[in-house]
């Protein structure tokens, strides 16, 4: 028997027994507007009963922010006290959207369980947004109340009276203007009792707009029924994945740090909304807040707060590990490396056990639409394939779909369609979006994958990123990946850009040391590339490439400064 078909029976096995009758992670079928769907029995009915969860853990340290600490009990206090003042004061209501507009800080976590426990639907919005689009998605999602830094607060100015919403700004610097602002501060005045609230499991909690790197963001409304489903998967593929890594887990007992999680990703998204402060809050553990993506000071806070667990894009992960500091940084608890949210290039494994011998690397795929759900791996499935997104969650139908919107058969290179409890319903206000997306129970991801013969996923693509050639489909992440393994090559964009002959033409712009030339690095594509895939135009860049808020590579604002100087 080969490691990998021992590894998948393990998985299967363990699977299983998780989720038969009466076990811990039960499932059953239910009918979901219509849809057979298999779903988690014992998940919780609402996010106001899921979180809550994190009441027990009393006095235990639940988020360090610089020097700042805040017990579990100290942070329900906080939010408690919020969610009276969203109800008795401001009269939010059942369906009422709640707007969150800041930076990661304390008082965002405490405000998103304050909204979801009062029956409120929360908006978590881009912090990276400026004043147009914030007013966009304000508007759009109807929000009557928003809770923003000074920032945040800066870029709405005067759409705040032309908005009618009022603004609660959190740690404002100074004297806090206008009639509609009130400060956090206030809010805090209110009893620490948590308001009654009758929440439906098909009630809308939340509000998550999409990047909108085409066109205005899109709403993606999640029921609590689905977020829920979403946070009980996680717990059951973590739990699946301790159970297939008995010697990587034995390993993390015997260091004897307690567990904490680095969040270096914005809370607006799903990667750090869910897998680590929502998890985290419901499993009693420490969470350590960086105000923004700083390798040195990620570091810092590793060997301060004795990190075990660091997510990020694989970019964040290799800047980490391959900082000049790393050497000199106590990293002896760092044990869970997550690096998720984009394809990982194929050298990622070995630098990860390169810098930490033991470590229990993962990564996974899901989307804003599938509440970050559809699969992912660690530890030895990870060994076994890096290049791959996972395996596929036991609540979760995936299947390849072709150009002319039929089925393809196992193991065929397709669009990825996603049938899940876990999905979105519906995007906010846009009915036509939402017929083309949502469908009959799936959702079409725009994203370009198959799923090996051991049941394994791998994401090719963005459709919309695909380059076609003069009929040829070429997939940049499979440049970008061979780029990356370059020894004087940090980050790589590929794109295609328009050709009078070919349609299209392949070009790159890499982030790269000043000792290496155009030509070096077509020469070393030539060599692991078709020659139809080695990008015709290549400049090398000595800074950073641009990134949005999650660590990802602004591809598209890149492609689009080589299309205004041609």
């Amino acid at each position: 028997m080969s490691e990998t078909t021992e590894f998948t029976t393990q998985l299967a096995e363990a699977t299983a027994q998780l989720t038969a009758e009466r076990a811990p992670f039960e499932i059953i079928e239910r009918q979901i507007n219509g849809v057979p769907l298999r779903c988690y029995r014992h998940a919780p009915a609402s996010l106001r009963d899921a979180l809550a969860q994190g009441r027990q853990y009393g006095d235990k340290v639940f988020i360090t922010y610089m020097d700042d600490a805040l017990s579990f009990d100290a942070f329900f206090e906080q939010a408690d006290r919020f969610a009276n003042f969203l109800v008795n004061k401001l009269s939010v209501a059942r369906g009422d959207r709640v707007a969150i507009a800041m930076r990661n800080y304390p008082e965002w976590m405490a405000a998103y369980v304050a909204i979801v426990s009062v029956g409120a639907i929360v908006v978590p919005l881009n912090s990276w947004g400026q004043g147009d689009e914030l007013e966009y998605t304000l508007t759009d999602a109807g929000a009557q109340v928003v809770i923003c830094d000074q920032q945040r607060l800066d870029a709405l100015g005067d759409r705040l009276d032309r908005l009618s919403l009022t603004a609660i700004v959190v740690r404002a610097p100074g004297e806090t203007q206008g009639d509609h602002v009130i400060r956090w501060e206030a809010t805090q005045a209110s009893p620490a009792t948590l308001p009654e609230a009758e929440i439906g499991p098909g009630d809308l909690a939340m509000i998550m707009y999409t990047s909108g790197t085409t066109g205005n963001p899109k709403g993606a409304a999640s029921t609590h029924f689905a977020i829920c489903q979403a946070l009980m998967n996680f717990e059951c593929m973590a739990t699946i994945s301790a159970m297939v890594n008995p010697e990587a887990i034995g390993k993390m007992f015997e260091a004897g740090f307690e567990p904490a999680t680095l969040l270096a990703v914005p809370l607006f998204h799903v990667s750090g909304c869910y897998s680590v402060f929502m998890l985290n809050l419901r499993g009693g553990r420490k969470t350590s807040i960086m105000y923004k993506w700083d390798v040195q000071e990620a570091l810092d806070i590793i060997e301060r707060e004795r990190i075990t667990t660091f997510t990020g894009v694989p970019t964040m992960t290799m800047a980490l590990m391959q900082s000049p500091s790393w050497d000199t940084t106590d990293t002896a608890s760092l044990f869970a490396i997550g690096a998720g949210g984009t394809a990982s290039p194929p050298h990622l494994k070995d630098l990860i056990y390169d810098k930490l011998p033991s470590a229990y690397p993962g990564t996974g795929y899901g989307m804003t639409e599938t509440n970050a759900t559809c699969s992912s791996f660690t530890g030895r499935g990870y060994q076994l394939k890096p290049s791959a997104a996972g395996t596929v969650a036991p609540v979760v139908d995936l299947k390849t779909v072709g150009e002319d919107g039929l089925d393809l058969p196992a193991g065929a290179t397709g669009e990825f369609y996603v049938r899940s409890p876990t999905n979105v319903q519906q995007y906010w206000n846009l009915p036509e979006a939402t017929r083309d997306t949502f469908i009959d129970g799936w959702v079409a991801t725009g994203d370009v994958g198959y799923v090996d013969d051991d049941g394994f996923v791998h994401v090719v693509d963005r459709i919309k990123d695909m380059v076609i050639r003069g009929g040829e489909n070429i997939y940049p992440i499979e440049i970008e990946g061979i780029l990356l393994t370059h020894d004087s090559v940090h980050e790589a964009a590929v794109f295609g850009l328009p050709h009078d002959s070919w349609g299209e033409e392949v070009a790159a712009e890499v982030y790269a040391q000043e000792t290496v030339s155009e030509d070096q690095v077509k020469a070393f594509l030539a060599d692991k590339l078709a020659a139809f895939k080695v990008p015709q135009y290549i400049r090398i860049s000595h800074e950073p490439l641009p990134k949005n808020a999650t660590g990802k590579v602004l591809k598209k604002a890149i492609r689009q400064t080589w299309l205004d100087n041609r």
